[in-house]
């Protein structure tokens, strides 16, 4: 009879944090306080793809900002995120950890593709969110209902591809195309929609070469793409090998039109990659553009959204780089995070943040104009409006992104 009592007592106390309270507000789930709500994720502060740290420092200016005004209903973010070295075994290992020990809220923000979809079941399963997961891989926003836990943020790395593709099908119609890409899901995807977009001139593509995340360098499948006497060299590649991939080229005498994938088209990138103005190859050199370039003080001297971005970071994160957009990128996901939190209300719980994040639209101050941040029943894509943009050298030698055309979407 007292082991009988035992376990009821057991199973009520489970159920106590299962369930609803008798007064109708919910009980808090892992991770919220009454005054603080703890989130977590992963990030490479070390290794090859380190040039990515800033998208984990400029959310947490951002929730700092957030948080010295009195937090999101008077509640203060914490936010953890943890150094992954962009190995997704790491990734794996330290997202447990931030769920099973430190009990976060939520995961958010997390970097890469192999390394969002070797935690997406997990997270599903256990039915924690996983927010804005930093990747463009389609699948963050097509498979929403086998993964109603996970949303992506960024346009889609298929669509992204498919906007170059038809714009060389109308304006390149000699073209002979190269590809590097790097060799895992985030790579080939691009080089799937790079097809798709060139419809009927897909054969154009003469060469393509993959590389290893682990490659110390990309000169050899740098030399192989020039042989194939391609006119047009398609980069789909994070920064580091972006940037080899431009001074190689340059290096072998090799003078393709560039494209690069926008994440590693920031403009602090683009300017190592012109090797102190010594390599032509980035004139003219195009990519997509959806955030605000901080680099680009005429063009943003007056704006709102750019002078809230430099406020923060000089209050919250003064030794970083101002100039870096994936800085501009956290800080554009934060917000929007900040906005589905609040809608959830006072007792904030994961399946109401998820519900605020399926219908989401608004207006971000850190996008272009005319971008709107939306979402919906059949729509995980957060950010699906993107326009063309051409890395423009004056005489001083001096770059930048030049947008133009008009706002295009990206098809999921």
């Amino acid at each position: 009879m007292r082991r009988t009592s035992i376990l009821i007592g057991v199973l009520a106390a489970a159920l106590a944090v299962a369930l609803p309270a008798a007064n109708g507000r919910e009980t808090a789930d892992p991770g919220v306080t009454g005054n603080s709500i703890l989130i977590g994720g992963t990030t490479p502060l070390s290794g090859v793809a380190s040039a990515y740290a800033s998208v984990a420092r400029g959310a947490e200016a951002y929730f700092k900002y957030v948080n010295a005004r009195g937090g999101v209903n008077g509640r203060r973010i914490q936010y953890k995120y943890l150094d992954d070295g962009y190995n997704p075994s790491t990734t794996v290992q330290q997202t447990r950890q931030l769920v099973q020990q430190d009990r976060v809220f939520a995961i958010f923000n997390s970097l890469g593709t192999e390394h969002n979809l070797a935690i997406r079941d997990y997270l599903n399963t256990v039915r924690v969110p996983q927010i804005f997961a930093a990747t463009g891989a389609r699948t963050f926003g097509t498979s929403y209902r086998k993964y109603p836990w996970t949303i992506g943020y960024q346009p889609s790395y298929h669509g992204e591809a498919i906007i170059y593709g038809r714009w060389i099908q109308r304006n390149r119609k000699n073209a002979r195309i190269a590809v590097i890409y790097q060799n895992d899901d985030y790579g080939k995807e691009l080089l799937n929609g790079l097809r798709k977009g060139l419809g009927p001139m897909s054969n154009r593509i003469v060469a393509t070469q993959g590389y290893e995340v682990t490659a110390t360098d990309v000169q050899s499948q740098v030399a192989r793409l020039k042989s194939s006497k391609a006119n047009t060299f398609m980069v789909f590649g994070t920064p580091r090998y972006a940037i080899q991939s431009f001074i190689y080229a340059n290096r072998l005498g090799w003078k393709p039109l560039m494209f690069v994938n926008s994440v590693s088209s920031a403009s602090n990138i683009m300017e190592i990659a012109s090797d102190a103005g010594n390599n032509p190859r980035v004139r003219g050199a195009m990519s997509i553009q959806f955030l605000k370039d901080p680099t680009d003080s005429t063009r943003w001297a007056g704006d709102p959204g750019m002078r809230l971005y430099r406020q923060i970071m000089k209050k919250y994160l003064p030794r970083g780089n101002a100039n870096d957009v994936f800085h501009v990128y956290s800080m554009a996901a934060a917000h929007t995070f900040v906005e589905a939190l609040r809608k959830a209300g006072r007792n904030p719980t994961r399946a109401g943040v998820m519900a605020q994040l399926a219908k989401l639209n608004s207006k971000n101050p850190f996008m272009i104009p005319g971008v709107t941040v939306k979402t919906g029943r059949v729509d995980r894509f957060p950010i699906e409006q993107v326009q063309l943009t051409r890395w423009s050298v004056n005489r001083r030698g001096d770059g930048r992104w030049v947008r133009f055309g008009p706002l295009q979407r990206t098809p999921g």
